[in-house]
């Protein structure tokens, strides 16, 4: 017995060591990644849809693709990095905290087909499929969003807060924004996109299924937003919520509510 034991042992350390490269280690029982890669060159981590009980990426050039988190501690996935990539991971019932799936910091950050489902707004949480703001981390400037799915989301499936939102920290500009072709189901919020904040947005060709009031919040200087081609359940009553200072420079279907 002891033989087949110790061939097993050996097999799930090769596997670990294959799936996750040196820069990424274990801590508090989450995948750690610390190094990054160089433009010419991004560092990839293949996740070959094993599990992990959370991400946190404090790197630059940075690609993760194809993880699998179940019941992870939230955020499932935490990113503080520029040029950071997450893909085809797919994030299921984050607890704890704020209930979160994903929280993205810095620029350049592409999140892209993933599934993130059954955030649940427990203890006071407000739990978000995606979730940026600007206090005690940097503002996100030009960030793709684009074929991710949103499942029984209790809270947004996007939450965008800049630094000058009445309370961030003030410093820098939250801008470039491209929502594109995700699947958003809202269960309890009264949005399911909300931008406060946030200049240049584009949102195009999402879906929005039943539960919020309206599908889009654009507030406190949001301006500059382009939104065209989305597709809102009829039972969504208004897609465009907007506040006055946020009407310059918008685009898209007459704002038939306040965000």
């Amino acid at each position: 017995m002891r033989a087949p034991t110790r061939t097993l042992v050996l097999a799930a350390a090769a596997l670990l060591a294959a799936v996750f490269a040196p820069a990424a280690h274990a801590a508090d029982s989450r995948l750690h990644i610390t190094a990054g890669g160089t433009p010419n060159q991004p560092r990839v981590y293949t996740g070959g849809a094993k599990s992990v009980s959370g991400i946190d990426v404090d790197a630059d050039w940075v690609v993760l693709d194809g993880f699998v988190l179940d019941e992870p501690s939230a955020p499932g996935v935490e990113i503080r990095g520029n040029h950071v990539t997450l893909k085809n991971t797919r994030i299921t019932a984050p607890h704890g905290g704020d209930g979160d799936g994903i929280r993205f910091f810095g620029d350049y950050i592409a999140i892209e087909h993933n599934t993130i489902s059954k955030t649940a707004n427990r203890d006071g949480a407000h739990a978000d499929c995606m979730q940026t703001f600007s206090s005690d981390s940097p503002p996100s400037n030009h960030i793709r969003i684009e074929g991710n799915r949103c499942e029984k989301i209790d809270n947004m499936c996007l939450m965008a807060e800049g630094p000058n939102d009445g309370e961030g920290d003030g410093k820098g500009h939250t801008t470039d924004f491209l929502i594109k072709d995700n699947f958003c189901e809202t269960l309890v919020a009264s949005q399911t996109l909300m931008f406060e904040d946030v200049q240049q947005a584009t949102i195009t060709g999402n879906t929005f299924a039943a539960g919020p009031d309206h599908a889009i919040g654009l507030a406190i200087h949001s301006t500059g937003a382009r939104v065209e081609g989305n597709r809102v359940d009829p039972s969504i009553p208004c897609e465009v919520g907007i506040d006055d200072s946020s009407r310059e420079g918008y685009v898209g279907p007459e704002p038939a509510c306040a965000p």
